[in-house]
C-alpha cells in the first residue's frame, strides 16, 4: 500500500490556493511592495495618420522611504515644497520700507526702459 499523498491545492473560504501557502492580508501584501519596491512602466501615445501628436511617458515607483533611498532616490529632500532643509533661510525681521521703495522704484525703471526699446522697435519697422 502506498503512502498518503499531500493535498495538491488547499480550499479556503472559496478561493483555490497552492499547497503550503497561506493567505495574505492587504496589510502583509503592502509590506512586502513597500519593502521590496515596484516600478510601474508605461507609454501611451497618440498619433493620427502616422504622425505622433502626443507620447506621455509613465513612471511610478512604489516603495518605502528606506527602499527608495537604497535605490538612489532622494527627490524629496532637495524639493524645497516638501523638506525645510531644502528651503533657503528667510530674511531675519522685517525689511525697511525704504528700501523696499528703492528696489520698486528700480524695477519699474527697467520696465519702462524695456518698453520704450519696444516702442523705438516698432517705430523702425512703420516707419
Amino acid at each position: 500500500m502506498t503512502a498518503a499523498q499531500p493535498p495538491s491545492v488547499v480550499q479556503n473560504s472559496g478561493q483555490v490556493l497552492p499547497a503550503g501557502h497561506e493567505p495574505a492580508n492587504l496589510g502583509d501584501i503592502l509590506e512586502r511592495v513597500l519593502d521590496r519596491g515596484i516600478v510601474i512602466a508605461g507609454d501611451i501615445r497618440v498619433s493620427l495618420l502616422d504622425i505622433e501628436l502626443l507620447t506621455l511617458k509613465l513612471r511610478l515607483v512604489i516603495a518605502s522611504v528606506d527602499t527608495a533611498r537604497q535605490i538612489g532616490i532622494d527627490w524629496w529632500e532637495h524639493d524645497p515644497w516638501l523638506s525645510s532643509r531644502a528651503r533657503p533661510p528667510l530674511e531675519p525681521g522685517p525689511r525697511d520700507p525704504e528700501q523696499v521703495e528703492v528696489e520698486r522704484r528700480s524695477r519699474r525703471a527697467a520696465r519702462a526702459r524695456r518698453r520704450d526699446a519696444e516702442m523705438e522697435e516698432w517705430d523702425d519697422i512703420d516707419g
